[in-house]
């Protein structure tokens, strides 16, 4: 079976490389995927396969292989875009000015179109269900995983299981990385409003000062990392922005902060949420400012199925090698595929799709990130191979 799957993937992989260049030249906000969404559901028809519509721009089909009762298991793609200008020099350029795939969901939606293909050429060939998810909004609160969770995309059928790969320019085309246990952090939004009744420069005395609010502010915050955090516990706060003032000699009447928490437990999460926010109070009323304080909840930690993921390496592994599969290394970054992942056993895996020597190295989300696209046929190969080899344990 794994060779029928890599010659199938070999096969295809010029006409999937195709389907990457349309949806790279076409990308769309999150949850605006409207042009994604019908050309997604234009390719499943010409494949004859079933599929619903759900959180308005996601698609949710089914390939039922064998008994299809016996087994169910997801694969997951996201395929939304970023507000970010693209500035590489391609014939697949961005065409929607200020909008990029620039972190590789076109790829993730592009392999699990090619999965589909093949897992429904194949169907006569392996036992269960496979239900595969086309989700929308990735890249912005609260998630189109949480969304299409609350809508039932882990019901009718239940998926026993369910995978997802991401692209990772760090790691060289042909090669795939795993980890079990915490892959990625929780990420929470900060925003912060310091308020004050605004005043003349030279006269600081009468009024609060909101500028010298927000700096003190800044770095007390770092006390929740430095000194009320356990050192081993992987965790970062970071402000990201500050916006106040226009003038040499008006102290603002507003200035505001935004930020992002990140952390790899859910105790000390909200715990240091509380932290933040007496922080900011006391900060505030120590310089005489009001303050409101505005912590957007995100997405929770990834973390990978200790047994399906070593299911999943041991499966890799035979379908690319021993020497081109690695160990993920744990990020501080974030992904709305934390929400499947506290729902039913996961396993999300990273791509290689860099290359030093074509200067494809660019990370995600910047102007000029690109892939190797022989690693199309590998992302279709491997996520039909893990879907098959799942659903006949």
């Amino acid at each position: 079976m794994i060779n029928i799957i890599k010659d199938l993937a070999a096969k295809y992989a010029s006409e999937f490389i195709e389907v990457r260049h349309y949806l790279h030249a076409h990308p769309e906000l999150s949850f605006h995927e409207f042009k994604t969404s019908e050309y997604i559901q234009q390719k499943l028809k010409s494949w004859n396969i079933d599929f619903t519509i759900m959180a308005t721009t996601g698609v949710v089909a089914i390939i039922k292989g064998k008994n299809p009762e016996e087994k169910i298991i997801a694969l997951r793609a996201d395929m939304d875009a970023l507000p970010i200008k693209e500035l590489n020099d391609v014939e697949y350029k961005s065409q929607n000015d200020g909008i990029m795939h620039a972190c590789g969901h076109d790829v993730h939606t592009t392999c699990l179109l090619g999965a589909a293909k093949i897992l429904n050429e194949l169907k006569d060939e392996w036992t269960g269900t496979i239900k595969l998810i086309f989700q929308p909004g990735e890249e912005k609160n609260p998630g189109g995983a949480s969304i299409l969770i609350k809508e039932g995309v882990l019901k009718n059928p239940a998926p026993q299981s369910i995978f997802a790969l991401h692209v990772n320019p760090s790691l060289p085309v042909g090669k795939l990385s795993f980890r079990s246990g915490m892959v990625m952090a929780s990420a929470d939004e900060i925003y912060i409003t310091i308020k004050g009744k605004g005043g003349h420069a030279a006269a600081p005395h009468l009024t609060p000062d909101t500028i010298l609010t927000a700096s003190h502010l800044i770095v007390n915050l770092q006390q929740v990392l430095s000194r009320m955090n356990d050192p081993f516990n992987p965790s970062v706060l970071s402000i990201t922005s500050i916006q106040g003032g226009n003038a040499t000699n008006v102290i603002p009447s507003e200035v505001k902060l935004m930020g992002t928490f990140r952390a790899m437990n859910e105790e000390w999460r909200f715990k240091a949420h509380e932290l933040i926010k007496n922080i900011c109070n006391n900060t505030a009323t120590m310089q005489g400012a009001q303050i409101d304080v505005n912590i957007d909840v995100g997405y929770p930690f990834v973390i990978n199925h200790e047994q399906l993921t070593v299911t999943a390496i041991r499966n890799a592994i035979e379908f690319a090698g021993a020497e081109n599969v690695e160990e993920t290394e744990m990020r501080m970054g974030a992904e709305d595929f934390a929400f499947y992942s506290h729902q039913i056993p996961a396993c999300f895996f990273r791509l290689g799709v860099g290359n030093k020597e074509k200067n494809i190295t660019s990370g995600v989300h910047t102007s000029t990130f690109n892939i190797d696209e022989r690693a199309i046929e590998n992302g279709i190969g491997i996520m039909a191979w893990l879907a098959i080899s799942a659903s006949n344990i």
